[in-house]
């Protein structure tokens, strides 16, 4: 398989992502292939010296970097020669089978659509992020992608959410829960109102209903469905709440006894980790005709890694062939959603 990277993406760039794909060797396939896209020099010279690499690593020339803070589509027209224009083109190209970047999400977004082109069927493209719940891993979507959703985008969420959640984490018939302000059918806005009844309508769909935003870490279903702009609003306060949380509880143990806080470490450490984010790596762009990742800005080396091993999985376990199929077979029920 070969899978590229946006080498100059990320807060840690290009470091993290070198360091990421470094570690990465050792669990990939002796035939598997990583492509670093960016500035030849600079990449060649993080490699220098790293033995055992072989001809597993290439560079792609991409003398360009789109910033954080950059205008997604404005940024994309002046910069075509940046890492993420051109990592978009290798896959449009054929010349590889996933693209990662931890780089700005809204330039990725952008690229990977317009290049690698959506999903027969597929009208908008979400990002389906693992969130990791004291009840197991929940699924997300969307949370950056759309932030201007209709009904028919929610439903198709749910359908490329519960593929996902099933194929990759494996959930049995995942449950899909509407993020909205209230339990019950009456409560939520028109946009909830309508796509629950198009969820509700597809018998091999199973939700459990509108859910509130603190059943998301009770695990009270598998998938949570709501536009991009709630979504990213979800996933930053619950990464704020989890680093201040133990933040504070760092703070408390070192005030009440020193020794206490270096005896409970290894504890707080393994607890952290289970409900960290660089763990599950990056999170798939799903709509989009191919495996595309994106990742966090603030990605470390060991969440890259990560992020090319579930890129991997993802694309083994054909998950955009299934989402097709179901599309596929629902284009009529999808194309009166849209009449109406």
């Amino acid at each position: 398989m070969r899978i590229a990277l946006d080498a100059m993406g990320g807060d840690f760039a290009p470091d993290a992502i070198i360091d990421g794909v470094i570690d990465a060797q050792q669990h990939l396939d002796a035939d598997d292939q990583v492509i670093l896209v960016g500035p030849t020099q600079t990449i060649q010279a993080r490699l220098a010296g790293r033995t055992g690499l072989g001809e597993r690593i290439s560079i792609v020339e991409a003398p360009e970097v789109i910033g954080m803070d950059e205008p997604p589509v404005e940024s994309l027209r002046a910069k075509p020669k940046s890492s993420i224009a051109v990592l978009a083109k290798l896959a449009k190209q054929g010349q590889t089978d996933a693209v990662i970047s931890a780089g700005n999400t809204g330039a990725c977004v952008a690229a990977f659509q317009m290049r690698m082109r959506n999903l027969p069927g597929v009208n908008r493209p979400g990002i389906g992020v693992v969130v990791p719940t004291f009840g197991g891993p929940v699924v997300i979507c969307d949370v950056g992608a759309n932030i201007a959703c209709k009904p028919i985008n929610l439903y198709q969420y749910a359908i490329m959410a519960s593929v996902y959640s099933s194929r990759l984490l494996g959930k049995t018939n995942p449950k899909i829960g509407l993020l909205s302000i209230g339990q019950e059918d009456t409560k939520g806005n028109e946009l909830i109102r309508k796509a629950r009844v198009l969820i509700k309508s597809d018998p091999d769909l199973n939700l459990y209903g509108n859910v509130e935003g603190r059943d998301i870490f009770k695990a009270v279903v598998d998938v949570v469905i709501c536009d991009g702009f709630v979504g990213n609003v979800v996933l930053k306060l619950s990464e704020g709440l989890v680093d201040g949380l133990f933040n504070a509880i760092k703070d408390e143990l070192m005030r009440e006894e020193p020794q206490l806080a270096l005896t409970f470490k290894p504890i707080v450490k393994r607890i952290y980790q289970k409900y960290d984010y660089n763990e599950y790596g990056g999170a798939p762009l799903l709509g989009v005709n191919g495996t595309a990742l994106i990742c966090h800005g603030a990605s470390q080396a060991r969440t890259i890694r990560n992020a090319i091993l579930a890129a991997k999985r993802y694309h083994q376990q054909r998950i955009n062939a299934v989402i097709a199929d179901y599309l596929q077979a629902r284009a009529q029920r999808m194309s009166d959603a849209q009449t109406n």
